[in-house]
């Protein structure tokens, strides 16, 4: 029986059939509506997520009331306050399924025990803050290399029907450009 969780898991961070069984048996399904968090901006979550079906975004609400987007997440990824759980401190950014969306749970508290007494849950450990720096520095020289334009066609590119999924200020804000820079564009293309 073909598993796209395990397969993902196997090809990205090589893990045997027994850590993904370990890892089955510490996670826990939850369904999230559109609009609904997994730790909200302040906040505190025991808890890391492996997204399989939705979208998601990572957001900080700043004192004016603006939004800045700093990760929209796509399946199959892991989502969750990272820095929050390290530090064990609050939450700088809000995690919120911005389309009805499934992920797996996982208490960070018990897998980091079990990274302590089996190897091969610590390699994956290791391999997961390798691949989430990866893919954050990846996005910093996006932004930092690239201009709105190219920005828009790479996230359309992985996303491609984002226009029709969450508001164009959610786009725009992840693009770090203005909702009217974001029309002006899409304009332009089409």
């Amino acid at each position: 029986m073909v598993d796209p969780n395990f397969d993902f898991l196997k090809s990205k961070f090589h893990i045997s059939k027994e850590v993904y069984i370990i890892l089955q048996n510490l996670a826990s399904k939850r369904k999230l509506r559109a609009g609904e968090n997994i730790v909200k901006q302040g906040g505190k979550s025991k808890k890391i997520a492996f997204l399989v079906t939705g979208l998601m975004r990572a957001y900080s609400t700043l004192e004016s009331g603006k939004q800045i987007t700093k990760n929209i997440f796509t399946p199959i990824n892991f989502v969750g306050a990272f820095s929050s759980l390290i530090k064990d401190k609050p939450s700088l950014l809000c995690y919120e399924a911005l389309v009805d969306s499934v992920v797996f749970e996982v208490d960070f508290n018990q897998f980091i025990e079990i990274s302590k007494t089996n190897i091969e849950v610590s390699n994956f450990y290791n391999r997961i803050l390798e691949y989430v720096f990866v893919m954050y520095e990846k996005k910093q020289l996006e932004t930092m290399a690239l201009d709105g334009t190219q920005r828009y066609l790479s996230l359309k590119k992985q996303i491609p029907n984002i226009d029709n999924l969450i508001p164009q200020y959610q786009i725009a804000s992840y693009l770090n450009i203005s909702p009217v820079q974001l029309s002006r564009i899409r304009k332009k293309i089409y």
